[in-house]
């Protein structure tokens, strides 16, 4: 009986997954996703959460963690953003999440896949301080889920990450579930009435009332900024500065996913900044 238990367990563990949550709209999302090129469906999750799933080229075979990819790609994501990403991810031993905003350190939590919590306790806080959780109601959750448990395994506990972020204001989309593998979750991605290909370009007739509003003074900021404003030059120099430690920590430690996040950086920046120059030559 023993070994029929150990058996179905085995075959219960998940292949590698993720899914990241952006506390963003999809308009913004879309195009700092597109540079990371990673087939990528992306879809509404709230009223200011979007979530992007990956089709997960870099880990399908197994070459590169898919922790360590999807930290790449939260970071990239947050580099000259005002908002941040929570990087859901599980694989057949593991789970756990990654918060990324901007410089600052991602802050991130990993359960064994038996739920046994093998994270730092004062990470919990310094998500919970970073999001602005509720320290009464949210905080005390987040507790439980680095206590042992033995009816919860990692799965589970990225479950109540999820149901934490629900009172943030995350609406998961139905089928979007820690746990699942990357195909189920594209097939479930696909069927969403909203979601879409982030490599697709924005159509002009959507594009040029924004940018309008935008020079007028009568919207949103254009994202990204326009070539020859301050905003675009500063953006240029945050992503080349950026770029270059996450390209050489990716080197040391052979990590596709951080090198791709760094060149990606690099590129964009360089390119920035020399279109910042012929536009203003002065």
């Amino acid at each position: 009986m023993s070994t029929e238990r150990s058996q179905a367990g085995r075959r219960a563990r998940p292949v590698p997954g993720a899914l990241l949550l952006c506390r963003a709209e999809a308009g913004s999302v879309a195009p700092a996703a597109g540079p990371l090129h990673e087939r990528m469906l992306l879809a509404g999750a709230g009223e200011e959460w979007s979530v992007l799933v990956p089709e997960g080229t870099p880990w399908a075979d197994g070459a590169e963690p898919v922790d360590r990819v999807v930290t790449g790609w939260a970071t990239a994501l947050t580099v000259g953003a005002s908002w941040p990403v929570v990087a859901l991810w599980w694989d057949a031993d593991r789970a756990g999440f990654t918060l990324a905003s901007g410089f600052r350190r991602p802050v991130d939590y990993v359960w064994l896949a038996d739920g046994t919590p093998a994270g730092q306790d004062e990470a919990m806080r310094t998500f919970a301080g970073r999001l602005g959780l509720d320290p009464v109601l949210d905080l005390p959750t987040l507790d439980l889920l680095t206590e042992a448990d033995p009816a919860a395994d990692a799965t589970a506990r990225l479950r109540g990450v999820l149901a934490v972020l629900t009172r943030a204001g995350v609406v998961p989309p139905p089928g979007l579930v820690p746990g699942e593998s990357a195909a189920g979750l594209l097939a479930a991605a696909r069927m969403l009435p909203d979601a879409r290909n982030v490599e697709e370009p924005e159509p002009e007739r959507t594009r040029a009332p924004r940018e309008a509003g935008a020079v007028s003074g009568g919207g949103p900021a254009a994202w990204p900024p326009g070539p020859g404003t301050s905003a675009a030059r500063t953006l240029a120099l945050v992503q080349l500065a950026a770029g270059l430690p996450l390209a050489l920590w990716g080197l040391r430690h052979r990590s596709g996913g951080w090198i791709t996040a760094g060149t990606l950086l690099l590129a964009h920046g360089t390119l920035g900044l020399a279109a910042h120059t012929r536009t203003r030559p002065g």
